[in-house]
């Protein structure tokens, strides 16, 4: 009778791809796969920023609609010029989000199985509107009570006068900085599934998050009144939160 053959075990389809191979390049290799996917990234916002500018009339009333009336200064020749471009940034950087969202996950999919390499829809969904639902709540929320409290500073003993340039960099920075902290589950989602980070690390670190999340609110916010940080600082602990759930029944076991 004939011995039988030993047979290959079955290779899944998580026990061979290129998951392995992608850990195991060297740093320098993940560098340049980082710079192609930052270029790509930048010539995107190249043509979502010219697009903004093409419409920068009708966006500068909207961006300038929180001022309730109050009138903007131009001081420069080319004060005007230079307040389009910003706006054009600021709107073009947002509006090229999901692409860019979606060369962050192409970046690290090779270090994920083939099963998760597929969500990447829902991922870049998902952080498209974490991003703009976080520019949003600024915009409505926080932007209008940050400038009455500022300008509501001057009294009448002081005479506030804004130049536009001020004021697209002040709401710029604090509408893209908003967007940008309500990205903690998606950035918690990534380093779960790569093993970088577990919900244990996370419960256990709620302590330091606090602290790092109020150093945070008080950078992001350019406004010296407590309530304002607090309006970034509350959403961000309750985001991260999630994040603790969703690395719990995300990330990587074993």
């Amino acid at each position: 009778m004939t011995p039988p053959i030993d047979q290959p075990e079955p290779q899944t389809e998580d026990s061979f791809d290129g998951r392995d191979a992608f850990l195991s390049m060297p740093f320098l290799d993940h560098l340049e796969e980082f710079r192609k996917r930052i270029l790509k990234s930048i010539m995107a916002m190249v043509v979502t920023v010219g697009a903004a500018m093409y419409y920068s009339k009708e966006i500068m009333q909207w961006f300038v609609a929180p001022l309730h009336g109050v009138k903007l200064t131009v001081t420069e020749v080319m004060g005007s010029f230079m307040a389009y471009f910003k706006i054009g940034l600021v709107v073009g950087f947002a509006a090229a989000t999901p692409f860019v969202f979606y060369q962050l996950w192409s970046f690290v999919s090779p270090g994920l199985y083939p099963k998760e390499r597929r969500m990447v829809i829902p991922f870049v969904t998902s952080a498209t509107v974490l991003f703009l639902g976080g520019c949003a709540f600024c915009y409505y929320l926080v932007l209008p009570w940050s400038l009455q409290f500022m300008i509501g500073l001057a009294g009448d003993i002081f005479n506030p006068l804004i130049t536009i340039n001020s004021y697209i960099t002040f709401a710029g920075v604090l509408i893209l900085g908003f967007g940008a902290c309500f990205e903690m589950p998606v950035v918690a989602y990534i380093l779960g599934k790569l093993g970088v980070v577990s919900s244990a690390f996370l419960s256990k670190g709620r302590r330091i998050a606090i602290v790092v999340i109020l150093v945070v609110a008080a950078v992001v916010t350019p406004t010296p009144d407590i309530f304002t940080q607090l309006l970034l600082a509350i959403p961000m602990y309750a985001l991260y939160e999630i994040s603790i759930i969703v690395v719990r029944f995300t990330g990587r076991r074993g």
